[in-house]
């Protein structure tokens, strides 16, 4: 994959292929989650952009192009993270969890939810420790 990080559009075409595995670019106009006005053109030339960056790429079914995700979600997202973090709160995931709880209406089914994946984060790096003792 390209060193460059994939633009927000970009981000956005690649989460509908994580989630559909596989799109034709009408579909992926259809599915934007921002519901901007936008050509089909304007799709098309993106998603092909995206395959000279090796982020997608496609298959013929007749005379349409299917198009695919070609990198993986974790890895993908998780230097997007990474990078925004670093950028924007300073290196600190302290702060930027902090900015999401003020902008974010959680329920409490999803602050659970956040608990929950804290204390399993802690099980996982209390045995990591214990392991490398």
């Amino acid at each position: 994959m390209s060193a460059r990080q994939p633009s927000k559009l970009e981000m956005a075409i690649l989460s509908l292929l994580w989630e559909h595995r596989s799109m034709k670019a009408r579909e992926v106009l259809e599915q934007l989650p921002d519901r901007k006005e936008r050509a089909y053109t304007s799709v098309l030339s993106v998603l092909q952009a995206m395959e000279r960056k090796n982020l997608v790429g496609h298959t013929r079914e007749g005379k349409t192009n299917v198009y695919h995700a070609v990198v993986k979600q974790e890895k993908t997202v998780g230097r997007v993270l990474r990078d925004l973090v670093r950028d924007v709160f300073g290196g600190s995931p302290r702060v930027a969890v902090q900015h999401l709880l003020h902008e974010t209406n959680l329920s409490e089914e999803e602050l659970q939810a956040m608990e929950d994946l804290l204390a399993e984060y802690r099980i996982k790096r209390q045995s990591k420790k214990g392991s490398a003792r």
